[in-house]
């Protein structure tokens, strides 16, 4: 059974949160400030973190950045309405995506197993469908969720890797926005929803470091391009 951590400081959430992922048979934890939920992530392996931005004693935004100097635990923040600001420094930290409050818990829990199904993706065994990948530089190798460029290792979130993966399968052509938050974040795109791009974002810095080329291309009105190149 997946095992999800809460970090949020409202008791009544976490338990109503508990019942709902208990319906669907997830192992539930709660921490209520964010240096006990660290140390609770740090010490117990956990299939997703569901992560509170405003958290007493250490905020939430400050547990991400140390969770990941860490190995990778997908993480789902937690916001207020309206509060862009702290979900773009989120998902430039490396979060898997974010909710903002008050949610519907029966979307809580469709996000998690989007996010988890991401994750379990990216550590499929390797068939036909999920082959390595060279294309301009870069060497992606979903079996082990590796990528590489101009052979230096880069770390990517699940999420980023389905994304790169993705377009890298559909070189050449443009793809939607729409068709990637579907396909890959496992929602519709909403007029005011910044997260796509800003994995596209991080997935471009990343590589800018080892690259001296832009590969992922931003057609406006139409969606992303991956270069293709020599093969």
């Amino acid at each position: 059974m997946p095992a999800i951590l809460m970090i949020d400081d409202d008791t009544g959430l976490c338990e109503l949160v508990a019942e709902y992922l208990a319906l669907d048979g997830y192992q539930f934890t709660a921490a209520h400030d964010g240096q006990q939920g660290l140390e609770r992530a740090q010490s117990t392996e956990f299939d997703l973190i569901l992560l509170d931005i405003m958290l007493p004693v250490l905020d939430g935004l400050s547990v991400l950045k140390s969770l990941r100097t860490g190995r990778y635990c997908p993480v789902l923040m937690l916001t207020a309405r309206g509060d862009d600001i702290d979900r773009i420094v989120g998902l430039e930290l490396g979060a898997d995506d974010y909710l903002a409050k008050p949610f519907n818990p029966r979307e809580l829990v469709a996000r998690i197993k989007a996010i988890l199904r991401r994750v379990e993706l990216t550590r499929a065994p390797q068939t036909e469908h999920n082959t390595v990948l060279q294309l301009n530089g870069l060497l992606l190798n979903p079996s082990n969720r590796q990528l590489s460029c101009n052979g230096t290792p880069v770390s990517l979130t699940a999420t980023e890797f389905q994304l790169l993966e993705l377009l890298m399968r559909r070189a050449g052509e443009v793809v939607s926005k729409d068709e990637l938050s579907r396909e890959v974040l496992g929602k519709r795109l909403q007029i005011y929803d910044r997260s796509l791009d800003m994995h596209i974002s991080n997935i471009r810095r990343k590589m800018a470091t080892f690259a001296d080329d832009e590969k992922i291309q931003t057609l406006r009105g139409s969606g992303y391009l991956f270069v293709a190149g020599e093969r």
